[in-house]
């Protein structure tokens, strides 16, 4: 039998502001003279949701911003009611889903400890015997004995997954919080939980846009969209379709929109534009994994500058850098005078896996090389490959090491 039942669960809200006093009155003299009252748009955050969730399962719950997969686990977690359809839970559950979620301000985190094994049905005895190992965790051993309020959201969320981890709850609740932590207490947290999936079985949900982690640690995952989910199954192949769904986004976006991240410019030297060139000559906008490219750079120099040293980089689109190569001493002694320039890059095999992905340029001249222009997310572009799929190569990376493997005897021959 399921431990976790979504049927037909749907939510329900009214788009709008408040209804003022003179919109309560219109609407009650339209209904007198039985005409329609005015009424604000209704929005639906969950549209008909059924699926089951069996004991044991670690279940990650993916999807763009207003997917509705917030408001899926406050029902999950019965926070929120249900315009339509139900949710059954057998166990008790540990939710963690915003800051401060089942902490109260006003009580010490002693107090708060306390509290949750209260509401789980905890002996306060048992409560006692973990206390220890909860703080500890925490990491807030001198702030223990301090209101709640008074802790910063790092903290609080410190203490909420402490608590929500050490008791022993049936179902584990997660969502994005964790990215409010520090890295190394993030890198703490992902540890207790494989601990708890591993050697525990305990049932876990888990929201998160960190999509490498969701495929590290679910063992199934559901896509969400508009309140739907349009996905269900391995975790290689529905991170794969949003990945997908992501490249389409960001080429669209990219496509009509004119502004771009980080930039700094000085007017000295103008970028006009960024081409790809394959082995063949041909302007290319998708590269293939281990294809000999050139990138090509157009700029107008508008004020002479001697000693140029240009940087060319790739960056994930949020900002992950992967490469980066620089001119450095090759043009030491050289003066661009005004006017238009090209400027090429060969990359032989170029090494990246599957993606989307940006350019990012630097350029620094004269004596004391002061940076004259640098801007990040220049153009997107995307990687294919006709033999790596794409799911096989975000749970294994970012680079190719086109590697040849064969077998040796005993002597190494």
């Amino acid at each position: 039998m399921a431990i976790i039942e979504v049927n037909h669960l749907t939510k329900e809200y009214q788009l709008g502001h408040l209804t003022s006093l003179k919109e309560t009155a219109v609407n009650a003299i339209r209904r007198l003279s039985f005409q329609p009252t005015i009424s604000r748009e209704r929005f639906k955050a969950l549209d008909n949701v059924n699926f089951a969730i069996d004991e044991g399962e670690v279940v990650g719950i993916i999807g763009h911003n207003g997917a509705g997969k917030s408001t899926l686990l406050k029902h999950l977690a019965n926070i929120s009611k249900p315009t339509k359809g139900n949710v059954v839970v057998r166990g008790s559950i540990a939710p963690l889903i915003e800051v401060g979620a089942g902490v109260n301000p006003e009580l010490t985190g002693r107090e708060n400890i306390f509290l949750n094994g209260s509401i789980l049905g905890i002996p306060k005895k048992v409560i006692q015997q973990k206390l220890d190992e909860i703080i500890n965790f925490s990491e807030l051993e001198k702030f223990i004995d301090t209101p709640v309020k008074r802790y910063s959201s790092g903290m609080t969320v410190k203490l909420g997954f402490s608590i929500a981890t050490s008791l022993d709850a049936d179902i584990l609740i997660i969502d994005e919080v964790l990215a409010v932590g520090d890295l190394a207490f993030q890198r703490k947290c992902f540890n207790k939980m494989e601990d708890m999936i591993i050697h525990q079985g305990k049932t876990v949900l888990l929201v998160s846009h960190n999509i490498r982690q969701i495929e590290r640690i679910c063992k199934r995952v559901l896509l969400m969209d508009h309140g739907k989910i349009v996905a269900d199954g391995n975790p290689a192949e529905i991170c794969g379709l949003f990945y997908a769904q992501n490249d389409e986004k960001i080429k669209e976006q990219s496509h009509h929109s004119s502004s771009r991240a980080r930039k700094e410019l000085s007017g000295d030297i103008e970028l006009n534009a960024v081409e790809i060139i394959n082995d063949r000559g041909e302007k290319i906008e998708s590269i293939y994994t281990n294809e000999n490219i050139t990138f090509r750079l157009n700029f107008k120099v508008n004020k002479t500058l001697e000693n140029p040293n240009f940087g060319f980089g790739i960056h994930t689109t949020d900002f992950l850098y992967l490469a980066t190569e620089i001119t450095e001493s090759q043009f030491k002694n050289k003066i661009l005078y005004p006017g238009q320039y090209i400027l090429a890059i060969e990359i032989p095999s170029f090494p990246l896996l599957p993606g989307v992905f940006s350019i990012r340029i630097g350029i620094e001249a004269g004596k004391i090389a002061r940076n004259i222009f640098y801007e990040e997310g220049v153009i997107n572009f995307q990687v294919k490959s006709s033999n790596i799929e794409r799911t096989q190569s975000m749970t294994e990376g970012f680079i190719s090491l086109n590697g040849k493997w064969k077998f040796l005897d005993n002597n190494g021959q």
